[in-house]
């Protein structure tokens, strides 16, 4: 009964999740590796913030206002946040299914729900039924949402790195590791700051704040899944000439129709869901306007129409 208490929500949450991936389900293996990897940076998190608050406790004690604050915002928030974004880069950046702008929320959802159904069991199982119907419905959807935003930015840097806008991609980089920190700190130090007071008004005034925030983190949330699922585009890169540094994304490769990859796969994706062989680029021109390479009907680039072929008479 714990058990599925446990983990109920964190079930519900990656079927809403893999189910808003509407261009390209991402391979099944892929997506346990990056929940069992998330369950892991558990580990990491308990030392880091042993050692932190340990660090912390000797200036301002955690039963204090300020250090429940500081150690939410200083110590919990980043041991958490930047284990799942490592275990994420790691997995993912250079994994060639990450080829679509949806595909950095699912596999950050993943990794963050790993690590959200491990805690869950230790505290449902610690606190009994009462704890696991409130984290059903706070701690675990929590977890998710600070990994939309995770994923939302990490997917921004990797269009940046694929067009080759470092700066873009490192300033994207930071904000998809600063900003699950940040509001991971807020949502836990109106908590842990307000279950320190020894005032009834002061306590009852966080509690306010906290659900108020909650909503907001989830309303927020759930408008960003919904809008990059429904604008989902591909980002893989065309070849270019040797020597322009120049980079074309393709948006959707249903433009240009089903390919038969050399071990006998029909389809239509960029990669053979068979064999993995990405798909051939054989009807590339280049755009008479910018010169940018591209194999659909219209630049990537500046929108220019594809030249029709000049008829010979």
């Amino acid at each position: 009964m714990l058990y599925a208490l446990a983990l109920i929500p964190v079930a519900g949450l990656l079927v809403f999740i893999y189910f808003n991936d509407k261009k390209e389900k991402e391979p099944f293996g892929l997506l346990v590796g990056l929940f069992f990897a998330g369950m892991g940076t558990i580990v990491t998190a308990i030392i880091a913030e042993l050692i932190g608050g340990a660090i912390l406790g000797t200036v301002f004690p955690s039963d204090t206002i300020i250090g429940g604050i500081l150690d939410a915002m200083l110590i919990v928030a980043p041991a958490e946040e930047l284990g799942k974004f490592l275990v994420l880069w790691i997995i993912t950046w250079k994994n060639k299914n990450f080829n679509y702008n949806y595909d950095a929320i699912v596999y950050a959802v993943f990794v963050s729900l790993g690590f959200a159904a491990l805690e869950n069991i230790t505290y449902v199982f610690g606190s009994g039924i009462g704890t696991a119907l409130l984290r059903m419905f706070t701690a675990v959807p929590g977890h998710a949402c600070f990994a939309v935003f995770m994923g939302f930015f990490y997917s921004k840097a990797k269009y940046a790195s694929l067009t080759k806008k470092k700066g873009a991609c490192a300033g994207f980089i930071v904000l998809s590791m600063l900003l699950p920190i940040i509001i991971h700190g807020i949502y836990d130090a109106i908590l842990m700051g307000g279950g320190s007071s020894d005032i009834p008004v002061l306590s009852g005034l966080s509690l306010v704040i906290w659900i108020g925030f909650v909503i907001a983190l989830f309303v927020v949330s759930c408008i960003l899944i919904v809008k990059t699922s429904r604008n989902d585009f591909c980002i893989v890169s065309l070849p270019v000439p040797e020597g322009t540094g120049m980079v074309q994304t393709i948006y959707k490769p249903s433009v240009i129709g089903g390919w038969t990859c050399s071990c006998g796969s029909v389809n239509q994706l960029n990669f053979c869901p068979k064999c993995g062989s990405q798909r051939p680029i054989s009807t590339t021109w280049y755009c008479p306007v910018c010169s940018t390479p591209s194999a659909f009907n219209f630049c990537g680039h500046c929108g220019c129409p594809r030249p029709q072929p000049t008829s010979q008479f």
